[in-house]
């Protein structure tokens, strides 16, 4: 069982690691910096996708990390 969990992280983090680097770039820290101007837009389309699959990669990734302490 230790061992399917493990895999499940590594996999999770690879994929959360994927979708955060494929996001729009002006969203991050550099848009305060006047890196974007439209910070206030809503998400369309691809950038939707990849912000809903962020946060659900980061919650399996805290349950897994969770549950490998019980285990």
């Amino acid at each position: 069982m230790q061992t399917i969990l493990n895999w499940i992280l590594i996999v999770t983090a690879l994929l959360l690691s994927l979708s955060i680097l494929l996001q729009h770039k002006s969203s991050g820290l550099s848009a305060t910096f006047g890196g974007g101007g439209n910070s206030y837009s809503s998400k369309r389309g691809v950038d939707r996708i990849l912000t809903i699959a962020t946060i659900i990669l980061a919650v399996i990734f805290f349950g897994g990390a969770l549950a490998t302490l019980f285990v």
